[in-house]
């Protein structure tokens, strides 16, 4: 698993070599999974790729972050996904892990 790439998260931004839906996790991380700047830079990015699953992924776990369950289930359809865990933090890790696997092949 390449999660050991968000070791970086002490930077001003996340590696130019990571893919988007992963920089959109890295902000999204970097901002302790609460709403503030982070989610809005986050946010811009699933919004750009809107359509492509892995963004529409990230974007679901992002209206869970911000408690809007019906929004982050609409989102989570668009991916062709469901909630894998119980908490925001251990999807967070579930959706990176994959990510992150999908991104070394």
């Amino acid at each position: 698993m390449a999660i050991d790439i968000f070791t970086t998260l002490d930077w001003s931004e996340p590696p130019k070599e990571m893919g988007m839906p992963l920089q959109a996790l890295w902000w999204l991380k970097k901002g302790e999974l609460r709403v503030g700047p982070e989610w809005e830079k986050a946010h811009n990015i699933v919004q750009a790729m809107e359509g492509v699953p892995a963004f529409d992924w990230v974007h679901a776990l992002m209206h869970w972050i911000e408690a809007d369950m019906g929004n982050a289930d609409y989102w989570y359809r668009r991916a062709g996904k469901r909630r894998a865990t119980a908490s925001v933090s251990a999807e967070w890790e579930h959706i990176a892990a994959a990510l992150s696997e999908v991104t070394k092949h």
